[in-house]
């Protein structure tokens, strides 16, 4: 399994045990939200510090100084983050348009 695919799942998980938070006080609730809020940034953050981390890498291995082997798997990690994050955005998005369809 490689790490993007465990960064996906660790987000997962964090989103399920949100969704498994008791909701019976409103400090409870406000609690899910920040830790679901605190995971999405994480996820993100991740996702943009793996970018970086390959575009650095690749520079340097245009220039000599890194190993081909290293730039490609980051490189490749960098866009399994980055499909991961796509698609988490676009579960977001569809979500909130069918929210915003609902009958009130």
């Amino acid at each position: 399994m490689t790490i993007g695919a465990i960064t996906a799942l660790d987000l997962l998980s964090s989103a399920r045990s949100v969704s498994s938070a008791p909701r019976s006080e409103p400090q409870a609730e406000a609690a899910s939200a920040t830790s679901f809020s605190a995971a999405l940034s994480r996820a993100a953050g991740g996702t943009v510090d793996k970018m970086q981390a390959a575009e650095a890498l690749a520079v340097d291995g245009l220039q000599g100084n890194a190993d081909m082997r290293a730039v490609v798997d980051a490189v490749m990690d960098a866009e399994q983050s980055l499909k991961a994050a796509i698609s988490i955005r676009d579960k977001i998005v569809q979500s909130y348009l069918e929210v915003s369809r609902m009958a009130i």
